[in-house]
């Protein structure tokens, strides 16, 4: 990492309000070598420069910390994390998580966990898999205080893939753009539908790159009824409340 993508890494982390300590910022440096050396084996991602590595994956997964919500030992999953994000940088900075970071692709899963191993972080348990699936196996369904997602779908289809994972009480902490009207009204009826509640909407923007961001805090109030999730591929083709697009 260049002394510049380092500056960039720490004031983009400070305008969250977050110092990380010489541990983590050495583990930053070599994430940053592992996935640039990683990328040019296998596609991980579609970012290369050090510029939107550093913006894009590594400050933007801190975002998740906003509010204090995933603050203290929590058990969390990281519903479709790619090449680890938002799970890496989030254990990088809260040593406390105990996370759970699941992806469908198994070269994405083999390199987040060879990662994980170099970067001594024995706190981070990779998983292959669907979010479909685990939230009908009583081994997870219920099992998590927190569930993150770095949300691309609809509202309605990110609480059917999270919620049935959460117990009650726990809370998902999904990422998104900015919302219309429509999509949160959806999301707030599916979430209502799947034994959550929307407690709050928070708007803030990309450090630098100055994009519009939310974060969706959802917390579970009662177990989900047992017919959610619906089978693969269901929850995103036939959305709860809202016409796919």
């Amino acid at each position: 990492m260049t002394p510049e993508a380092e500056q960039l890494l720490l004031d983009g982390l400070d305008a969250f309000g977050l110092q990380p300590d010489p541990t983590a910022v050495q583990r930053f440096r070599h994430l940053l070598t592992l996935l640039q050396d990683g990328n040019a084996l296998v596609n991980l991602t579609a970012l290369k420069s050090e510029h939107d590595i550093v913006l894009k994956h590594f400050v933007d997964s801190a975002s998740c910390l906003l509010g204090g919500h995933l603050a203290g030992d929590q058990q969390v999953i990281d519903i479709g994390t790619g090449a680890g994000f938002p799970s890496l940088p989030l254990a990088i900075l809260n040593p406390a998580l105990r996370m759970t970071p699941l992806d469908s692709i198994r070269k994405k899963i083999d390199f987040v966990r060879a990662t994980a191993e170099a970067l001594e972080m024995n706190h981070v348990h990779p998983l292959v898999g669907r979010a479909e699936t685990l939230g009908q196996t009583p081994e997870h369904r219920g099992r998590y205080d927190r569930v993150v997602i770095r949300a691309v779908a609809a509202l309605p289809v990110v609480m059917e893939l999270s919620l049935p994972l959460l117990r009650p009480g726990g809370l998902l902490v999904a990422q998104k753009g900015a919302i219309g009207a429509e999509e949160m009204a959806a999301g707030e009826r599916a979430a209502a539908e799947l034994g959550g509640q929307v407690a709050s909407v928070e708007a803030f923007e990309l450090p630098v790159l100055h994009d519009r961001r939310s974060l969706v805090i959802v917390e579970k109030t009662r177990p989900t009824p047992a017919r959610y999730p619906r089978r693969e591929g269901v929850p995103a083709q036939q959305p709860l409340f809202w016409k796919a697009k």
